[in-house]
């Protein structure tokens, strides 16, 4: 019985990995986000578990897991896509102001709306915002494929910022409550970016030259295993450890612009170059991994009779409606024009799931509805979903119009 156990888990966890690649393939010829897929697989999944009798609770310690890898290999698989030049300036400018401002603004706005309607003190009902007012880099990244190259960039920084500054300040957040001082508070955030700038630079520099020396052919794994502990590390001294991982992935990627001058001699440009190509795959391929399960446990352990509710409703509503709301402002600021589809692509995801299970049990409160959670994690990926697909088919029949004028100057000639 044992040994069948056994195999029906490897069958289960396999046809899972293969779903999820077909949900990819799927996703990229409908533009329907593969996250959303995998959720709701896990929610059918809900089904065999409930006559296993299998207890969700056992699931919520292996999210959080697989949650915190996903997010590091996310952000390391964008930064190992991302290009520094000259001419790139501008959108990293526009995209980490917009990031900024959109989190700052829609967090203010939600908590607002928390403290006035739902019943929370002022800080409590930030603390519940602040997940809510980040974009989810996890859905985003794989989403954007097709959009054009200025676009795709553009979105990708955006969510990898949001993802860092949203962490941030909920941490941040959460070590200064009950401080009076404004000036402790500002000098301890900016001292602690400050750090975390630092530290990730050298930790950056030192892991590029000490990984491009090792000649043993088992070394990916084992540089993906010094991030991963050296993420936890900061976060046990309340680092903003994502960015040790965005610098790490930017350098290895742009070592050229990293290394100039004297550390250009340090630089052993062919054995980073392998490096980098192997390091990219060994990060796709573990990313989609621990993306799937962990997108597929959420599903398993959602509760989807928590967002049927007037007051669920209405409140989810609300602050969908300051999400989109606040970006399109700021869009029309930084932006100005050709606002879609980005304006819709403000999914809520992995980082506020994770960031809600965060928070403290001196903070949490019954008063919070957590039903707003899944309703606006669900209403923005359907959001994003329809803007992705009705793009796409724009493109399509523009194409198509440009062929038909084609055709008719060809036969008026």
């Amino acid at each position: 019985m044992e040994i069948l156990n056994s195999y029906s888990f490897i069958i289960v966890i396999s046809s899972i990995i293969i779903l999820s690649y077909f949900f990819n393939i799927f996703s990229k010829k409908t533009n329907i986000p593969s996250v959303l897929m995998l959720i709701v697989l896990g929610a059918l999944l809900q089904i065999p578990a409930y006559f296993f009798d299998f207890s969700k609770e056992k699931l919520f310690p292996v999210l959080e897991v697989l949650g915190i890898i996903g997010l590091i290999m996310i952000v390391l698989e964008a930064a190992l896509d991302l290009k520094l030049k000259k001419e790139k300036w501008g959108i990293i400018w526009r995209s980490s102001v917009v990031a900024l401002i959109g989190l700052l603004l829609t967090a203010l706005g939600c908590a607002a709306i928390f403290s006035y309607f739902g019943g929370l003190s002022r800080t409590t009902a930030l603390i519940y915002a602040i997940p809510l007012s980040i974009m989810s880099s996890a859905i985003v990244i794989p989403s954007v494929d097709s959009l054009p190259e200025e676009k795709k960039e553009f979105m990708i920084y955006e969510s990898t910022i949001a993802d860092i500054l949203g962490i941030m300040f909920f941490y941040l957040l959460l070590g200064n409550i009950g401080e009076n001082s404004t000036a402790s508070v500002f000098y301890d955030i900016a001292g602690n970016v400050f750090l975390t700038i630092l530290i990730s630079i050298l930790v950056s520099y030192a892991l590029v030259l000490i990984f491009q020396n090792i000649k043993t052919n088992v070394k990916l794994f084992l540089l993906i295993a010094v991030l991963l502990m050296l993420y936890s590390i900061g976060k046990l001294f309340h680092l903003s450890s994502l960015l040790i991982i965005l610098v790490f992935g930017l350098v290895l990627h742009n070592h050229q612009l990293f290394f100039r001058g004297f550390l250009k001699k340090w630089l052993k440009k062919d054995a980073i170059e392998a490096i980098l190509e192997d390091f990219r795959i060994i990060t796709i391929e573990s990313a989609f991994v621990v993306r799937t399960f962990f997108f597929v446990l959420f599903g398993i352990t959602l509760s989807l009779t928590s967002i049927f509710g007037i007051k669920v409703f209405l409140l989810s509503a609300v602050v969908i409606g300051i999400i989109y709301g606040v970006r399109f402002i700021i869009l029309k600021i930084f932006v100005r024009k050709d606002l879609k589809p980005q304006l819709y692509i403000a999914p809520r995801g992995l980082v506020t799931i994770l960031l809600f299970f965060a928070i403290p049990l001196e903070h949490q409160s019954e008063a919070f509805e957590s039903g707003i959670l899944l309703f606006t994690i669900i209403a923005t990926s359907i959001i994003m979903t329809y803007s992705l697909i009705h793009e796409k088919k724009g493109k399509e029949e523009e194409s198509i119009d440009d062929m038909l004028k084609v055709e008719e100057k060809s036969t008026d000639e």
